[in-house]
């Protein structure tokens, strides 16, 4: 599981960390990323739709790496992983998700802010770790201070972070990559601006 989570991580310097509405949108906003050279999405448990439409684009879009976000319980983890997700990724870090996420064998990427935090999750086996909210907690300058007792540690901060202070974060090297909500904000998913979103992917997938 851990080289799932690798994988995914090293495949953009940027995930997208999306909201969708609508069930009919999720093909196209995945082939709107897939054009821009994002192969990687979060979809966050933030819609009704949710579920569904990681069915849709693990059904349809297959180069997509699919995560679903916002996780907090072992109801969500096994509704992921029957939808189709291949990652998991959660706001915080609890004893009993990550039991869940061993009995239901989804990896699972959880949110730190701390080192106690950091801790529990290397001692569970866990290498790979969100920093969230990254803007709250100065991710940047956290994961460098992280790096020197745990250098075996590896970050993807989210949370208020931008397509302009992304290289911040990307140039500190226990950071392998971001989750940005801009690249293709709720708004732009549901008046279906798939051009602004490709181009958006296309920076982001530079960086």
């Amino acid at each position: 599981m851990k080289k799932i989570i690798d994988d995914f991580m090293r495949a953009s310097p940027v995930i997208p960390v999306v909201v969708i509405d609508d069930p009919d949108h999720a093909v196209a906003l995945a082939n709107a990323l897939l054009q821009g050279g994002i192969s990687v999405i979060e979809i966050t448990l933030r819609s009704d739709a949710a579920l569904k439409c990681i069915e849709r684009i693990a059904r349809d879009v297959p180069q997509i790496q699919i995560a679903v976000g916002t996780v907090t319980n072992a109801e969500q983890l096994q509704a992921a992983a029957t939808a189709g997700a291949r990652i998991a990724i959660s706001p915080g870090l609890t004893e009993k998700l990550l039991d869940a996420a061993k009995t239901i064998k989804l990896p699972l990427l959880p949110g730190i802010a701390s080192a106690s935090e950091l801790m529990l999750g290397l001692e569970a086996g866990l290498h790979q770790f969100k920093l969230f909210p990254a803007s709250v907690i100065n991710g940047i300058e956290l994961a460098k201070a992280l790096f020197g007792p745990f250098p075996e540690a590896r970050f993807c901060p989210t949370g208020g972070i931008s397509l302009e202070t992304a290289p911040s974060y990307l140039a500190v090297p226990n950071i392998l990559c971001v989750g940005i909500s801009s690249i293709a904000s709720r708004e732009d998913i549901q008046n279906q601006h798939w051009h602004a979103i490709t181009e958006k992917a296309r920076i982001a997938a530079e960086l």
